[in-house]
């Protein structure tokens, strides 16, 4: 149990400024509520602790890996499986084995570093959210599933052989956290197969999209979270998934694969970079903690009272006067910054905005999922292709915040929703080629 920091206004000024107006640099012991991200953030339970005073630390072999291996064979009908330290290892690991320089890695969206992966060895990231998507109020049940049609059309098209994998992100967490459903993912699976383009999953969330799953697809009402947790992983050729989220750990992660050939590439790159085959820069500790975490993590009463609590959550922030995308997800909700805050045109980031006033306001830290994430930049820095939305996202950590929390983050929401012409655009000042969120630099901008 951590106290929650109680900062002035002025202190969070200070800090903000300090920061570079980034969120990423703001100091932690000056954040009340954090809502930075899901990753790694969550609470341990008593039966994770307790596994973990068992920890097996000998390099190799250990009986902390089995135990660990055992736990994702339940879920994961793969027959290798190669820890790794945290999910963007394994993506960097899987991707360097899998794909050549000009092939193209297509998703119905990769996320930040998972896209930085892909580019980083030359290679094209193409995203093909299916069209529901692009409703945020519809209650499509599904808007993380990917555009057949246009999957279809490419592999059938002039660029099909540069093809190099087809990655299904389960949720889909740069779609505004949305679900894939069991008929889509079974829909790409035989595509892939047909035109012979190796069919991977990310699957860092894969507990609370078969959750969801459960709730919203026809069919599967009567089926566990795990019967359709391991279904989803039969459609697959491998998956990659970091464990700091559905693995209900602070790190962690896994690539599991049927390829024998391809098994062993990897292999040999989780030995020269991460350890050796049997903890992949993993501890025993870690390794114990993950092997009770998979068990705890697709348990209906856990999952359902995470469900609640995003919900909730929503319903503050609606409340409060401000939109999210919907329908509610599990890991987070997303705030529909450019219809709060209409002032602001997208080269005045709106999304940032709304997530420095948050802080300003309440302590409050949130991330932005816009045009300062995804827009195209100019040399000096200025907006030339904007974001199909201004969003802000609210992480919620697993098992951290209660009810009072979530109120107190709609009450700051509130108070800002009161007068939104208040909140000013930002500039950059400063922001690197490659995954320029984390280290940008902004200044307010001046008021038109």
């Amino acid at each position: 149990m951590r106290p929650i920091p109680i900062t002035t206004r002025e202190e969070r000024e200070r800090e903000l400024s300090r920061a570079g107006y980034n969120p990423f640099n703001i100091q932690a012991d000056k954040v009340s509520i954090d809502f930075m991200s899901d990753s790694g953030t969550g609470a341990l339970s008593i039966d994770q602790q307790a596994w973990a005073q068992r920890a097996d630390e000998r390099y190799a072999g250990a009986e902390s890996f089995y135990r660990f291996r055992d736990s994702v064979a339940d879920l994961v009908p793969y027959p290798h499986i190669l820890p790794v330290h945290q999910g963007r290892a394994g993506e960097r690991i899987l991707f360097g084995a899998l794909l050549k320089s000009g092939q193209i890695s297509v998703s119905n969206t990769h996320f930040d570093t998972t896209r930085a992966n892909v580019e980083l060895l030359g290679c094209q990231a193409l995203d093909l959210p299916c069209p529901q998507a692009a409703d945020l109020d519809s209650d499509d049940p599904f808007k993380g599933d990917i555009d057949l049609e246009a999957l279809e059309r490419l592999l059938t098209g002039y660029a099909g052989g540069r093809v190099g994998q087809i990655l299904m992100t389960i949720t889909n967490n740069g779609g505004g956290g949305q679900p894939v459903s069991m008929a889509n993912l079974r829909a790409v699976s035989e595509l892939a197969r047909r035109h012979g383009v190796p069919f991977m999953l990310d699957a860092a969330r894969f507990a609370e999209n078969a959750w969801l799953v459960t709730r919203r697809e026809e069919g599967y009402e009567n089926w566990t979270p795990r019967e359709v947790a391991r279904a989803a992983f039969e459609l697959a050729d491998g998956c990659v998934a970091s464990l700091k989220k559905d693995g209900l750990s602070h790190v962690g992660g896994f690539i599991g694969l049927h390829d024998t050939e391809l098994a062993t590439r990897c292999e040999a790159h989780v030995i020269a970079g991460e350890g050796f085959r049997t903890y992949g820069g993993m501890t025993g500790h870690t390794m114990e903690t993950l092997a009770q975490g998979l068990r705890e993590v697709v348990e209906p009463s856990y999952l359902a009272d995470r469900e609640r609590e995003a919900a909730f959550l929503a319903e503050q922030a609606h409340s409060a006067g401000v939109d999210t995308v919907r329908p509610s997800g599990l890991h987070a909700i997303y705030l529909n910054a450019g219809r709060l805050l209409p002032h602001l045109r997208p080269g005045d980031f709106p999304g940032h905005a709304l997530g420095c006033q948050l802080y300003l306001e309440g302590g409050i830290r949130a991330v932005e999922l816009g045009s300062l994430y995804l827009g195209g930049l100019d040399d000096d820095h200025a907006l030339v292709s904007p974001a199909p939305y201004e969003l802000v996202r609210l992480a919620i950590p697993r098992r951290v915040y209660d009810h009072s929390h979530l109120e107190y983050v709609g009450d700051v929401l509130a108070s800002i929703a009161k007068e939104p012409e208040r909140v000013p655009g930002y500039r950059i000042t400063h922001a690197p080629e490659l995954l320029r969120h984390f280290h940008l630099r902004l200044e307010p901008a001046a008021r038109r």
